[in-house]
């Protein structure tokens, strides 16, 4: 990986796996539109940046504490199970909302991608595990110079992958039958339910 475009793509595939950011991330471009859906990509990057600063500080080695982990595993349960249902309880609005947006703050759409996202534990131990021990490498054969520039071009690359979740969804909101938009709404909000199940169990088998 010697080339800064290397890691650009990398960033696209960190944030390109299907998962509950994306889920969520479709859901909120299919009600409220394209600039919604930017805003909560946005705001989920947020916390991605939060976790690259915390992994250069050497945090990473405290998530392999079994207590952080029922922690992380119980929180993602808790908001994405809550996200799930308050998504499918709101599928009546997609209709309203296609003929009539700004129904939903932008300040609120930004808090909602940086929680599920800081509280997602796979981007927690991505960010603390995976990437602590990908820099860790690295930072061996690149100047500090370098690190930050690969850095911001991973940033760039997970912008890039936002930017498409949000024409997608908002593509999707102007050509699809409203009928079709609100299947897919509820495919996404059983994603996000499937996830927080997922993470439930984790957090129960950890605890016992």
């Amino acid at each position: 990986m010697n080339s800064i475009f290397a890691y650009v793509f990398l960033g696209v595939s960190l944030a390109a796996p299907v998962g509950p950011v994306n889920a969520a991330q479709l859901n909120t471009g299919i009600k409220n539109g394209f600039f919604h859906a930017w805003i909560f990509g946005f705001g989920a990057l947020l916390a991605d940046i939060l976790y690259m600063v915390l992994v250069y500080f050497g945090v990473g080695q405290f998530i392999d504490s079994p207590y952080i982990k029922i922690l992380l595993w119980s929180f993602g349960c808790f908001v994405l199970t809550y996200t799930g249902i308050e998504s499918i309880f709101s599928l009546h609005k997609i209709k309203l909302n296609f003929r009539k947006e700004k129904k939903i703050r932008l300040r609120q759409t930004l808090s909602s991608g940086f929680l599920l996202s800081l509280l997602n534990p796979l981007t927690i131990l991505f960010w603390l595990g995976i990437f602590g021990s990908v820099l860790a490498e690295a930072s061996q054969k690149l100047t500090e110079s370098q690190l930050f520039l690969y850095s911001f071009a991973i940033i760039a690359g997970i912008i890039l992958w936002d930017t498409f979740m949000a024409f997608l969804s908002s593509g999707a909101r102007k050509f699809l039958s409203n009928k079709f938009l609100i299947i897919i709404s509820i495919i996404s909000s059983v994603s996000m339910l499937g996830f927080g199940i997922y993470f439930g169990i984790q957090a129960y088998q950890l605890l016992f």
